[in-house]
């Protein structure tokens, strides 16, 4: 495998990740609640949010691991864009953790998504730019 096959490789695994934390949040707040609540079943939708909330800290553990990887062979830890961009990964951990605890406080799952989107349109933005 040359150098750039890995890099290309740690690049697939961020991407990957990311899809299913920011994927995962949408159709969760799209199908999953909206079905949930029309005919609920409360510790159907317990194991549910628990099964993504496991596989959403994985996929967040490893979006940090290979992002980490890609800013340091790359060079970007001091581009202004990746500051602000851990900066909010900083902020969805902090708000992960906290919806982990406080379930039922809808409001930080919409920020959670919110700031991942703002994340990713960051991490485009260091693609291309």
């Amino acid at each position: 495998m040359s150098e750039h096959d890995l890099w290309l490789a740690v690049l697939y695994l961020h991407l990957l990740s990311m899809a299913f934390f920011v994927g995962g949040q949408i159709v969760f707040g799209v199908a999953v609640v909206p079905v949930e609540r029309s005919a609920p079943d409360r510790e159907r939708m317990r194991a549910i949010a628990r099964r993504f909330g496991y596989g959403s800290l994985a996929a967040l553990a490893l979006l940090i691991a290979t992002g980490w990887a890609m800013a340091s062979h790359y060079g970007l830890f001091g581009d202004s864009t990746l500051q602000l961009k851990l900066g909010l990964v900083g902020f969805v951990v902090v708000l992960t953790l906290l919806h982990l605890r406080w379930p039922k406080l809808h409001m930080l799952q919409g920020a959670i998504l919110l700031a991942s989107l703002v994340i990713v349109w960051l991490g485009l933005e260091l693609a291309v730019g």
